[in-house]
């Protein structure tokens, strides 16, 4: 197995695993049986220019979750329902879910907040200190999305399967056998969680725009929306560095309030949801092992929240 940071996000009634090269599915179907779709990956995005160079390669992050994410979540949907074993991963619904979700996550985490403090911004005393209450009101409403969204029957079933993810990667990651009975002793915390990645996100934010002063209207919401991609690859670099040093007392106070967050956005999994994560997990593994190595460095994965 090369060695490689695995990261995957939680999908309806299952697990989608990535590699290097490949990334693998596996979905419960109707009939008690898993149902596992695994394929390469596309060179271009993950192993081109973009993978290799800093503070570009958190482009990569934004991909798994708009395009490989909408896509696996769409299959797991339809595997879910009516166990069809040809389900398509592209087409125009696929697109046209990936554009209705970006449009729905930028407006409301990034310009809501905005047009927000636009109501009171005459009364705040500084461009510092409405950036400040921006970045506030943006956390908020993340945190507040996360813990109204936890309480959907089904989506506490996603928020199991994204822990029983974390498991799984923890697990691999400590050289545990890949058997539901020793995975099930692991935490459903991962330092390289899409939750805490998304909080740091906010953090910087909050940090890069207050240099931004107190523009007009239009302005501040293209600045913001600018931002976005330069934020991701900053967030994506700390993300790495810190993952990479979490033994260390300083950074494991950084590391904490994203792991606690992470407990909005997982839940304990029972045993049939760790098979899953396990098969998936397991299916990924064995097609890297079989793939060449790569000629370049690749990025890690980044586990995301279902």
């Amino acid at each position: 197995m090369k060695e490689f940071q695995y990261g995957g996000q939680a999908v309806l009634e299952g697990v989608m695993m990535r590699g290097a090269e490949h990334f693998a599915v596996a979905v419960r179907n109707p009939q008690g049986a898993i149902t596992i779709h695994s394929e390469p990956l596309e060179g271009y995005i993950y192993r081109g220019f973009v993978a290799r160079t800093p503070f570009v390669r958190g482009l990569t992050m934004l991909w798994d979750t708009l395009v490989l994410g909408v896509r696996t979540l769409m299959y797991s949907a339809d595997v879910a329902v009516s166990d069809q074993p040809d389900v398509s991963f592209s087409g125009p619904v696929a697109w046209g879910t990936m554009a209705v979700s970006l449009t729905i996550g930028v407006g409301l985490f990034f310009l809501l907040p905005v047009l927000l403090v636009r109501l009171v911004d005459r009364y705040l005393a500084s461009s510092l200190l409405s950036s400040v209450v921006e970045g506030v009101v943006r956390l908020a409403l993340f945190v507040g999305y996360l813990a109204a969204v936890g309480t959907m029957p089904d989506i506490k079933r996603v928020f199991a399967y994204h822990g029983a993810e974390h498991k799984a990667v923890n697990a691999l990651e400590a050289g545990a056998p890949l058997e539901p009975e020793q995975v099930e002793r692991f935490s459903t915390a991962h330092p390289r969680c899409g939750t805490g990645f998304m909080l740091l996100v906010l953090v910087i934010f909050i940090i890069l725009s207050s240099f931004l002063g107190r523009p007009a209207l239009w302005l501040r919401v293209l600045s913001r929306l600018l931002l976005i991609p330069v934020v991701a690859g900053v967030a994506y670099e700390v993300m790495k560095l810190s993952a990479r040093h979490r033994t260390r007392p300083i950074v494991g106070l950084l590391l904490a309030p994203g792991l606690w967050l992470q407990r909005l956005t997982t839940r304990e999994p029972d045993r049939s949801m760790l098979e899953v994560s396990i098969a998936a997990l397991r299916a990924v593994v064995e097609a890297e092992a079989t793939a060449p190595a790569p000629a370049t460095d690749v990025s890690p994965g980044l586990e995301q929240a279902g």
